[in-house]
């Protein structure tokens, strides 16, 4: 009779391969870590360095780079500090997509002194909140359903933003481009449901957590896409107005 395979401490057990822990997820996070490398060579080679989203976008990469490298950190060896690492660059990965969306949205880039202003608040507002974040999780309690609750109202948040953007863009423009936003939103939504579906890792080595991570980086480099043929867009449109 094949015993069935448990958790131990909620985690399932892998098959470690060459020191590896989890090498589907370290293996799919380094997927991600160069879907955001090369999105952001296409940003740099795509969009000029005058126009004033562009160090918004490449941040986003910087973030990215940061959040999937402690994520292999995590994923090759299970210690309490990778933990820490990698759960704390996700959550910034994370707040800094909430942080530009609305500047991208409302376009609080452009130089008006009431949209500076929100800008200053809004990026004091957000510094403070992982500050907070961290702050918890560090000196009060290391509490995994928080640390989850706050990704996913962050992430909704951001989501919700995106697509109402996708569907007043689409409706501007009529290109199905400007569409793209709330199609990988869908995508994202999709790929995180896996989480949901927790199961024995396949082969030892495969599970819901790793084909997440997998489930990210086709939107990932379609979302570096959408960045260009939007900020290309608006750079057409002021030259028309010009």
């Amino acid at each position: 009779m094949i015993e069935p395979v448990v958790q131990y401490h909620g985690k399932w057990p892998f098959y470690r391969f060459m020191g590896i822990q989890e090498p589907f997820s370290v293996l799919f996070s380094l997927m991600n870590f160069l879907a955001h490398r090369h999105g952001m060579q296409r940003i740099r080679d795509s969009i000029p360095a005058r126009y004033p989203l562009r160090p918004y976008y490449l941040a986003f990469g910087y973030f990215g780079l940061a959040s999937w490298i402690f994520s292999m950190v995590f994923h090759t060896r299970d210690f309490n500090i990778t933990e820490k690492l990698d759960y704390f660059a996700a959550g910034a990965s994370v707040l800094y997509g909430l942080y530009y969306s609305p500047i991208r949205v409302f376009r609080l880039d452009k130089n008006d002194p009431t949209k500076q202003s929100i800008l200053r608040a809004w990026t004091v507002l957000c510094i403070l909140l992982y500050v907070a974040h961290v702050t918890y999780l560090t000196a009060w309690n290391w509490d995994y359903t928080y640390n989850m609750a706050a990704n996913v109202v962050v992430g909704v948040i951001q989501n919700l933003l995106w697509s109402w953007f996708s569907i007043t863009r689409y409706r501007k423009l009529q290109k199905t481009w400007a569409a793209w936003p709330g199609l990988i939103v869908a995508w994202v939504i999709m790929a995180m449901s896996l989480e949901l579906f927790d199961f024995p890792p396949i082969a030892g080595m495969i599970d819901a957590h790793s084909l997440w991570h997998l489930g990210t980086v086709i939107p990932t480099i379609w979302w570096y896409s959408f960045l260009i043929k939007d900020a290309q867009e608006d750079l057409a449109s002021q030259r028309l107005k010009a």
